[in-house]
């Protein structure tokens, strides 16, 4: 049966699809992150030599498609800009494993191992290629119903891979921009675009017209399931590597695990999530998780900052991205895996705590002036530094935490210069 057809017959349709497919690759990031941070550390950790090399290939394979996951973001972000529609960083809580979006598409947050491959080589599979998710992952929900092309209102539409979804956006756009006018397509200004020289990221293509976006989804492509039916250098052949490597160090040694017992828990449990997630009850991991969940949520507002931002400066947008990319290297990386180290507590007996990357409501935290919004961006990072120093001197946290704090108060005192005085606090 062939793949249903995308449609995309106003503005509002191709808003929404882009807003899914923004929401979609930062989950399938989280996802990458979450099995890099799982990974054991050298021989301390029970590896052989050569167990301990080929983990610390795979840490860098899995840090590299992370990244280019992030460009992945950046990109649909600038096709948003382009269009004239505010990016959005807000997305829905792990697991995902039916509902939100179409059938085939599962998500949940798995330490590094058989189950985690296999699913990463499902999610990132070329177009047209038949494979099985790994077996958690079991729809729940029957395949989306079409899209009348006459519908004002836009919803949810099935695909079957993520080229998919970008090859039904790419026809989408010619034929919107063939029927309106390409100027009529892209209103939204040049200013509001990532750019390489901002972003230090030769890869990044600013999207200001119909072949600067042919080129942006052509880049997501190409990256992901290879360019062509070529996907040896792609995100899927990457996996397959990974996986063949694995497959033969396990026939070697069955008891060969390369990655922490890691348990995606929560500090409360998920708004939009009725089952009930495990939560963390060890207090040093609560406290480590509640730092990354604050520095995470500072990348995504800082972001959202840059991308609807009014009257900044070029200097203050190069800060945004320095404080968004720092952050995420700096902090919530560190954090990330040192907390991986940790046990998860009471109740969760030989797991240790994961990263679970929490959402609270949309978490969008757009605020539309630049002086309100940088007071509140500087308030928050000082909350960040304030509460990394209380964790340090509560006994039993992880080096990250101090050196996360210092990071912290770095950035803290590069925002305070750009909020008016009268705004920041007496203390």
């Amino acid at each position: 049966m062939g793949e249903p057809r995308i449609v995309v017959a106003n503005r509002e349709h191709l808003w929404f699809l882009l807003t899914e497919a923004a929401q979609l690759e930062h989950m399938i990031l989280c996802q990458y992150l979450f099995a890099e941070f799982s990974l054991k550390d050298g021989t301390a950790e029970g590896l052989t030599q050569e167990q301990a090399e080929a983990v610390g290939r795979w840490r860098k394979v899995l840090h590299d498609i992370a990244v280019e996951e992030m460009l992945h973001m950046a990109l649909v972000a600038n096709l948003m800009a382009a269009i004239g529609a505010a990016p959005t960083f807000g997305r829905p809580n792990f697991p995902q494993l039916s509902g939100y979006f179409p059938a085939g598409f599962r998500l949940d947050l798995l330490p590094f191992g058989e189950q985690a491959l296999r699913h990463f080589l499902y999610l990132e599979r070329p177009e047209g290629m038949q494979l099985q998710d790994a077996a958690t992952f079991v729809p729940g929900a029957p395949p989306r119903e079409g899209l009348d092309p006459g519908a004002l209102m836009p919803k949810g539409q099935e695909y079957a891979t993520i080229g998919h979804l970008y090859r039904g956006l790419e026809e989408g756009l010619k034929d919107l921009t063939s029927r309106l006018g390409e100027r009529a397509v892209f209103i939204g200004s040049p200013r509001a675009q990532a750019t390489p020289e901002l972003f230090r990221w030769p890869q990044l293509i600013a999207v200001t017209g119909l072949d600067s976006a042919l080129a942006a989804i052509d880049m997501i492509i190409e990256q992901g399931e290879g360019s062509r039916g070529d996907w040896r250098t792609a995100h899927y052949g990457r996996f397959l590597a990974m996986w063949e490597e694995y497959g033969e160090l396990r026939r070697r040694d069955p008891s060969f695990e390369p990655a922490r017992p890691t348990l995606a828990a929560y500090l409360s449990q998920p708004f939009d999530l009725a089952e009930p997630r495990p939560l963390l009850t060890d207090p040093v991991a609560r406290r480590v998780a509640e730092l990354a969940t604050v520095a995470y949520e500072l990348v995504l507002h800082t972001l959202t900052r840059f991308f609807t931002h009014t009257d900044e400066t070029t200097e203050q947008l190069g800060l945004l991205v320095g404080v968004a990319i720092g952050l995420m290297a700096a902090v919530v990386r560190p954090l990330g895996t040192a907390l991986t180290t940790l046990p998860a507590g009471p109740g969760h007996a030989g797991r240790t705590a994961g990263f679970a990357f929490e959402m609270y409501y949309a978490m969008s935290n757009f605020v539309p002036w630049r002086e309100p919004s940088w007071a509140l961006l500087h308030e928050r990072m000082q909350v960040l530094v304030q509460r990394c120093a209380e964790a340090a001197r509560a006994g039993g946290a992880p080096p990250a935490v101090t050196a996360a704090g210092q990071v912290a108060a770095r950035f803290a005192e590069q925002l305070r210069a750009h909020v008016p005085p009268a705004l920041l606090p007496l203390s």
